[in-house]
């Protein structure tokens, strides 16, 4: 994504030595072959793993401060790749996908594990505990989708403007945070090629959430068993925060907490705060 580029741009070379030293990166074969899944995988500890949103995935500083307690393993939503763009057409639907999803936690080995998840990613950890209950130790899920109510709709970040998509994503469009997520860099070549690979990032994971993010989650979602927490941004423009109340009312175990100064990506705006919260909620 074009925000990795410009932010190890912005790191000291050593610092960027150690950090590439620590990473494990795997591709795995799914799908009888048909569909691979790079995971970058980062830390000790417990494992658990991170479900990205429609962006796609960048390592940021969140992932680092879980890394400090876990196992990090994050997984890039098929078709989210630059190198494999086209997987994604092997995969029809949101069933497709969990079982994708639940191949992949067998080749990596993981049994029962802390699932936490943003937006898409949120739905998809949401719809693996339905699924398979088993694979869920811990759900952590930010800002998710999976509901739609028509007083309070989800906006379509797919219709909006590229150029407005930091304005509603973020809280502050002009922090640091939001420039490492959509910088695209001065040369034209690099910054037409982060653009494409953002949009086909949004079109690999809207395949399975547009027209409505409502897929039927909340005929699945009685399955959930495990301690379940959410965490929402106060100023979230894109799914409002009311949406939390449709999972409390589902889940018997879940609870929420809300982050100040942060929207629809508080994991970002506030990395320290949201990765204590996870902490805290998986240890207890």
């Amino acid at each position: 994504m074009a925000g990795a580029a410009a932010r190890r741009g912005h790191e000291p070379a050593h610092r960027g030595r150690c950090r590439r030293r620590r990473m494990n990166e795997r591709t795995i074969a799914v799908w009888d072959g048909k569909v691979r899944i790079r995971v970058q995988s980062r830390g000790s500890g417990p494992a658990l793993v991170f479900l990205h949103g429609p962006w796609g995935l960048t390592w940021d500083p969140f992932l680092d401060e879980l890394a400090k307690s876990f196992t990090v393993h994050a997984p890039e939503h098929p078709g989210t790749t630059p190198e494999t763009p086209d997987d994604i057409h092997h995969l029809d639907n949101l069933w497709d996908l969990v079982l994708c999803y639940d191949e992949l936690f067998q080749a990596l080995g993981l049994e029962s594990v802390a699932l936490v998840g943003h937006a898409f990613g949120g739905m998809l950890a949401c719809e693996l505990a339905a699924a398979y209950p088993a694979r869920a130790s811990r759900l952590a899920l930010i800002a998710p989708l999976g509901f739609w109510r028509d007083s309070d709709r989800v906006v379509n970040w797919m219709m909006l403007d590229p150029a407005r998509l930091p304005e509603y994503v973020f809280r502050d469009p002009t922090s640091e945070a939001a420039r490492r997520m959509f910088a695209v860099g001065a040369d034209p070549d690099a910054a037409t090629m982060a653009r494409v690979r953002l949009a086909w990032a949004m079109g690999a994971t809207g395949k399975f959430i547009w027209p409505l993010p409502d897929k039927g989650l909340k005929k699945r979602i009685h399955r959930v068993r495990t301690p379940t927490l959410l965490i929402w941004g106060k100023e979230d423009r894109l799914v409002p925060p009311v949406y939390a109340d449709e999972f409390t009312r589902r889940i018997a175990s879940a609870r929420v907490q809300t982050v100040d100064g942060a929207g629809h990506v508080p994991h970002l705006e506030r990395p320290d705060a949201v990765a204590r919260m996870i902490r805290e909620f998986v240890a207890g």
